[in-house]
């Protein structure tokens, strides 16, 4: 076995996390290193990466976020992650881990400490414009830590599949809107979107809906009880080819949604999932708003639709359009991996 060969990249747990941590697996595959992933059993790791063809060895530990649950879960939450730290180091020893990329999330925590006992170089991405709970704590032992919101951050470029800078262009007229609720779903965007369906329909506006599952059937049969013409889907691997099709997004502001949308030039209104951590949603579209690239509303703004898609629809969508596109560049994750691999 080639020892020096193995990266280790860990985390997840949610979407935004497992996007990121795919593009620095697809980038190390392709350089020819051999990835090995940690993720946890919960959330979407499994699903994203039980089966993928570009890593050589996966191993989903049995760990849980620690938040939002009482002191017995805590604690067990806590034990579990200590527990597994352990078990993590024997599989740096094993195969001669030096270099770790965290990107977060709870699926994170015992490969992060597992690298801090063992003396492995840790590195992070911070996706968010606040910092997760966990890389608050590990990053004081990190050898790096980047963020695209971060002014000390040597590399500020957010590491998004290439894909989707390979389909950017200008949208100079809005005749297709998407609403990203996540493979989730969201009920406040479908809710919002069967509240504009019908204004929209006036204006001959074509709508693309992501609806998650829980809320797939009732909007498809708002859809159709309207006469309204719509892609109404709950989750889509291929995702990129209906934002491809859109002129404009109405989404939750994750930070791998948010930064998506930039580097494909999809003017956006973003209404912040309210419970996330730290509000943390809510700062990643502040980021954008300042610079006066998206609409942003909370989902207690919402109710007077028509007034929204009047903003909507009065935006400069050329002038935005371009300058999202120019606020991201192609070669992030090739420039955070050259780093990594140069140190």
């Amino acid at each position: 076995m080639k020892k020096d060969n193995y990266i280790v990249v860990t985390g997840g747990g949610t979407g935004g996390h497992l996007a990121v941590a795919r593009s620095f697996i697809d980038e190390l595959y392709d350089r020819g290193y051999k990835v090995i992933f940690i993720g946890s059993t919960k959330g979407a790791d499994k699903s994203w990466f039980e089966h993928y063809e570009k890593i050589e060895k996966t191993y989903f530990l049995g760990t849980k976020g620690v938040v939002n649950q009482n002191i017995l879960g805590k604690f067990a939450s806590l034990f579990a992650i200590i527990k597994f730290a352990f078990l993590c180091k024997k599989i740096f020893q094993e195969y001669g881990i030096r270099k770790i990329i965290s990107v977060g999330g709870f699926s994170a925590a015992s490969a992060s400490f597992g690298a801090i006992i063992s003396g492995v170089e840790l590195y992070i991405h911070e996706q968010n414009s606040v910092m997760g709970n966990l890389n608050k704590v590990t990053s004081k032992y990190a050898k790096e830590v980047f963020s695209s919101y971060d002014l000390n951050s040597s590399i500020k470029d957010y590491p998004i599949n290439h894909k989707f800078f390979d389909a950017a262009r200008i949208r100079k007229e809005i005749k297709t809107i998407i609403f990203l609720g996540g493979s989730q779903g969201a009920t406040a965007i479908n809710n919002f979107a069967m509240k504009i369906a019908l204004k929209l329909k006036e204006y001959n506006i074509s709508i693309i809906h992501q609806t998650g599952k829980n809320d797939l059937q009732k909007c498809q049969e708002f859809y159709n009880t309207n006469n309204i013409n719509a892609v109404v889907f709950d989750f889509d691997r291929e995702i990129l080819a209906h934002m491809m099709k859109a002129d404009f997004a109405v989404s939750r502001s994750g930070a791998s949604s948010l930064w998506e949308l930039c580097a494909l030039g999809i003017p956006t209104l973003f209404i912040p999932y309210p419970h996330a951590s730290s509000n943390h949603q809510y700062f990643n579209a502040k980021f954008l708003q300042d610079e006066k690239l998206c609409i942003l509303k909370m989902q207690n703004e919402l109710d007077d639709g028509d007034k929204i898609v009047e903003e909507i629809l009065n935006i400069n969508l050329k002038e935005t359009s371009d300058r999202l596109i120019k606020m991201i560049k192609k070669d992030g994750v090739k420039q955070i991996i050259d780093k990594i691999l140069s140190n």
